[in-house]
């Protein structure tokens, strides 16, 4: 990867506001993984609408086939959907059994790690250990392991985040809540949840921008990206 530092800096600059949008960049390859289908939209949909705004690469995981509490073959095509609404240039679904992603670890462990050897991403997007939800930490869990010697590796917030949850990169998705909100409603299939309304997203979206000085912010914890120990 070069010096990773510097390519995460100006990335993060970049999708943060602090390099005009308009400023000459090279094209940088993103990772996303997430354990349901409509959980890269709700924790970092405006994120990745705007790296691929930017004409970066994103390419997306999908682990669980969301079974539990949905349509497994509905969700499925919905990831695809949305992910093609904001741009992602690729996105596999895993079909693994929804809440007993603990219970394949390793099969999640060795496709994430295949897609970090094929791509060779900059950055990788996953979930946070700061998680209620088991799925999410098992993820979290994977990614850590398939990305062991990845330098670069930012959790971003799912609904069911605990208040251990602690950020310190603010992406600035001002020109982008629509976009998310969008992207989220394509999940038909999970509407019925509290926590995919549009209100609900531009509330959170609108607390993390006050935390970040910015109108509104998605947030992440970097794990592997030093240089950043305060707020964007």
């Amino acid at each position: 990867l070069g010096s990773v530092a510097a390519l995460a800096t100006q990335l993060v600059l970049l999708i943060s506001g602090w390099i005009p949008v308009g400023a000459a960049a090279p094209t940088r390859r993103i990772l996303a993984v997430g354990a349901h289908p409509d959980d890269l939209e709700l924790a970092c949909g405006g994120t990745l609408a705007r790296l691929a705004d930017a004409g970066h690469e994103i390419h997306a995981i999908v682990a669980a086939d969301g079974a539990v509490g949905g349509n497994a073959g509905e969700r499925a095509g919905e990831a695809q959907r949305a992910g093609t609404f904001l741009g992602v240039t690729s996105l596999r679904t895993l079909g693994l059994p929804d809440t007993r992603l603990a219970e394949h670890e390793n099969t999640l462990t060795g496709a994430i790690e295949e897609k970090i050897r094929t791509l060779n991403p900059d950055i990788i997007f996953t979930h946070s250990a700061h998680d209620q939800h088991q799925d999410h930490t098992a993820v979290h869990r994977a990614t850590m392991r398939a990305g062991r010697r990845h330098p670069a590796i930012l959790c971003y917030e799912s609904p069911s985040a605990t208040a251990n949850f602690s950020p310190q990169v603010f992406v600035d998705i001002t020109d982008y809540t629509g976009v998310k909100s969008a992207g989220v409603a394509i999940h038909a299939d999970q509407m019925d949840k509290p926590y995919m309304a549009g209100d609900v997203l531009t509330a959170k979206a609108n607390f993390r921008g006050e935390q970040a000085k910015m109108e509104a912010a998605e947030a992440f914890e970097a794990m592997r990206i030093p240089a950043f120990r305060g707020v964007l």
